[in-house]
């Protein structure tokens, strides 16, 4: 039986999860496909979220969706050579949200596209960033947000870079953010998808 992503994600007993990455597989699916069509998924609860869903649909789909990870992780590519890396993103989610899912997604797929990714989970404040951009020598700054009420600090975080003077680039993202609103808070880039904030990283760095 062939399940959607969503039957997937929402499935409690964490079993349709396994049989959904095994069937996209079997057909020839490679593995960054499956992690893009997760994030859909992932993005069409979100959006759906006090309307269609709630919390227990959330919580559900975040454990079916770092199970994937699991089975997916070790088939994308092997780890680039340190030598060979192309640029360093220090990442977190915001002060306030603890919501890892997505940040998890973009982390493996900069990773596997060569970037030196350093995590600093979530709940992250300006201090830290800026540290962890400071002793990392990091060209890129991502931050995520899947809640509206902790995405404002996204704007305090570009502020407190640009009022010391700290040159990275930063990118924001999350179920939370639009390309307008990082516009409008003066971030240098908007990924609305994993796949869309590797390309743009990339671009970042030229």
């Amino acid at each position: 039986m062939e399940y959607t992503i969503i039957d997937a994600l929402l499935d409690v007993r964490k079993k349709k999860i396994e049989a959904f990455c095994e069937e996209r597989l079997n057909s020839g699916m490679v593995a960054y496909e499956i992690i893009d069509e997760m994030t859909k998924g992932l993005r069409e609860i979100g959006e759906g979220y006090k309307e269609l869903y709630f919390d227990a649909e959330l919580m559900v789909s975040g454990w079916n969706a770092k199970k994937a990870l699991q089975i997916l992780k070790p088939l994308l590519q092997e780890e680039v050579e340190v030598n060979d890396r192309i640029g360093k993103v220090v990442i977190g989610t915001v002060k306030g949200d603890v919501h890892d899912i997505g940040k998890e997604i973009v982390n493996i797929m900069l990773s596997s596209e060569g970037f030196e990714v350093i995590d600093l989970g979530t709940d992250v404040g300006k201090e830290n960033y800026a540290d962890a951009v400071r002793e990392a020598g990091a060209d890129i700054l991502a931050m995520s947000a899947l809640l509206t009420t902790t995405r404002e600090y996204m704007a305090e975080v570009i502020e407190y870079f640009r009022a010391g003077n700290q040159e990275v680039k930063i990118m924001v993202g999350g179920g939370a953010v639009s390309a307008e609103y990082a516009n409008e808070i003066g971030a240098d880039a908007y990924g609305k998808d994993a796949v869309d904030a590797v390309r743009k990283a990339k671009e970042l760095l030229v």
